[in-house]
């Protein structure tokens, strides 16, 4: 079965977020119990907006995933740098090839949402969502 530009969009950026060092990288996996020490960065599929262009029928795709940072620790200073070296390393792997290898026609990090989670008896974790939008043409809605 052939595969969707939607998942081909969705592989592309999962590789290049890959990229990042020392930290563990997942896809539309649960949020984890334990956070590795290099920090997790986790792939959500997120939505799509379509719109239709004519003659022939086909779709300009606005498809916005969801990139979830996360790190763990009790040092509040160290925390911060690791965090903040993970949000640059994913700016950098996406704004270094924008068309993620030629699969969409122009990706984007989006302001992220912070938040910083005390965490009762473990250390704090510090967390965004990162909004990735990538812009694309499909021959259906669904991407």
């Amino acid at each position: 079965m052939a595969e969707s530009k939607r998942e081909a969009a969705l592989k592309a950026l999962f590789s290049k977020i890959s990229e990042i060092d020392g930290s563990m990288v997942k896809r539309n996996e649960p949020e984890a119990d334990d956070i590795p020490a290099g920090g997790l960065v986790s792939l959500a599929d997120g939505s799509l907006k379509a719109e239709p262009i004519l003659s022939p029928l086909r779709y300009e795709i606005a498809h916005t995933a969801e990139i979830m940072v996360l790190v763990q620790g009790d040092d509040a200073v160290a925390r911060d740098a690791q965090f903040d070296a993970i949000l640059v390393a994913l700016a950098s792997v996406i704004d270094a090839d924008p068309t993620l290898g030629g699969v969409v026609d122009f990706a984007a990090c989006n302001e992220p949402e912070i938040v910083d989670e005390p965490i009762e008896g473990a250390a704090t974790i510090k967390a965004a969502t990162v909004p990735v939008t990538m812009d694309y043409i499909a021959p259906t809605a669904l991407g």
